[in-house]
């Protein structure tokens, strides 16, 4: 091994490819480090082709190719950092670089815009039953057990204030506001006279306020409805005598925010809560997610099903809205059976999958599952029991760690995409982050054990 020496001590310029013989060793020291394993991990012409990504045969040639792309998002999720601590990684890292198959040299990148543009154009391409069947396919060798799956969901929250009545309608009325003012110093007209500026003193002091009484909520709430109504009516007007052309993102927002007045409407004045209650007016897409967890009853961001095998996760069915998950078990072992080619035998997943009709289900099918037996004990009720303690363990443990893990370490904690696209690509390629990095430790293991 070279010595390591500061190069303080012998010089002030220096170049990273200065001897051929050690540059040329530096595939094999890049392998051996865990973002190596990962690069060994993932099947790149393969999920090449399922994203249907082409070079441009016109026009000037992207920094990233089609592999480099795909590389650019596993590399984000590993590192768990914004888009443009990412460019500055990948500006002073030779690992990252290989990683995405470029070399900077004395170059560097200072758009940092450019990977949520590669993001974007993933997310319009993102098919997560091909992709998932290109990566089994590639692993396969590697995953024990095809047999014996384990499910359960969870919910990836979203980058999001804690939404409250008042927020929403305050965030709606200055967006409404705003959008008045523009037009009107387009068209050469004044500004219709509302009471705007008075109401945004009064909602900074209520949001000031330690404790907010009902009747404080309550008179805000009555007064933001009647101005967000008039601003609203004031923009109608503007748009019809003017004949004015607006984007299609500008008519989004009107949309979203005409419907979120009638639901608070609805919530102030019969107290009834809405179907499809919008929590946000820039990601109208949120519902509210109730998890019934002690410390965090409801959540906001999609809520995923997911199925593990041999500790691998894959994504069975993620939404935006709420869903029992109790009503995903057959779909669940359908899909894990189309994936695997293999027929499932043994099925972990907590009480709340363990109905009547899932259990009909698992015993016509002679699926083995760790639901609590109802009735009275059978003649194999010991080696029943043996079994359900082990799929349970499975569970509790692989299963139930994974989304800890994921949160923490793959950057899913709390996700800060736009839109519902990129928020769906950011889930899949954390996920399967985690499962490329595991893949890879396996490989490399099997090399050790070979040699």
């Amino acid at each position: 091994m070279t010595k390591i020496r500061r190069f303080d001590n012998f010089q002030h310029t220096f170049s990273f490819t200065s001897h051929t013989d050690q540059f040329a060793l530096f595939p094999d020291r890049f392998l051996e480090g865990d973002l190596g394993k990962i690069y060994a991990a993932v099947p790149w012409n393969g999920l090449v082709s399922t994203f249907g990504l082409k070079d441009a045969p016109k026009g000037p040639t992207s920094i990233f190719g089609p592999q480099g792309k795909i590389a650019l998002m596993f590399l984000k999720y590993y590192a768990g950092c914004s888009d443009k601590r990412l460019v500055e990684q990948l500006n002073g890292n030779i690992d990252y670089q290989f990683f995405c198959g470029i070399h900077l040299g004395n170059d560097r990148l200072t758009n940092y815009k450019l990977v949520s543009e590669i993001r974007c154009e993933l997310a319009k391409k993102l098919n997560i039953e091909k992709l998932q069947q290109t990566l089994f396919d590639s692993w396969r060798e590697h995953m024990n057990d095809h047999h014996s799956i384990v499910m359960d969901a969870t919910c990836y929250e979203s980058e999001l204030r804690y939404p409250t009545n008042e927020k929403l309608l305050w965030e709606s009325v200055d967006w409404s506001y705003r959008q008045l003012r523009a037009i009107c110093k387009v068209v050469g007209t004044k500004t219709p006279r509302t009471k705007y500026l008075k109401w945004k003193r009064r909602n900074i002091s209520y949001s000031k306020m330690r404790r907010k009484t009902k009747s404080k909520r309550k008179g805000l709430g009555r007064s933001l409805l009647l101005l967000l109504a008039k601003i609203d009516g004031e923009l109608d007007k503007s748009e019809k005598n003017h004949g004015l052309q607006m984007p299609n993102k500008y008519h989004r927002r009107r949309s979203t925010i005409k419907k979120i007045y009638e639901q608070q409407h609805q919530i102030f004045h019969t107290g009834e809560k809405p179907e499809g209650r919008i929590v946000s007016i820039g990601k109208d897409y949120l519902r509210p997610i109730v998890r019934g967890k002690e410390i965090k009853p409801v959540e906001f961001g999609a809520k995923v099903n997911k199925y593990q095998i041999d500790g691998i996760s894959f994504i069975e069915h993620l939404d935006f809205n709420a869903f029992h998950e109790g009503n995903r078990f057959q779909n669940t072992i359908f899909n894990a059976q189309r994936l695997t080619r293999t027929k499932t035998r043994l099925a972990g997943a907590d009480a709340i999958y363990a109905t009547n009709k899932n259990r009909r289900f698992a015993t016509q099918y002679k699926i083995g599952t760790d639901f609590k037996r109802k009735g009275r004990a059978g003649k194999h009720e010991k080696q029943r029991r043996q079994m359900a303690a082990m799929i349970q363990k499975e569970r509790a443990t692989r299963l139930e760690g994974s989304f800890g893990k994921e949160k923490e370490h793959y950057h899913l904690k709390k996700i800060k995409a736009r839109t519902k696209a990129t928020e769906t690509l950011w889930i899949f390629f954390g996920i399967h982050t985690a499962n490329t990095l595991e893949i890879g430790r396996r490989m490399a293991s099997a090399r050790q054990k070979a040699a």
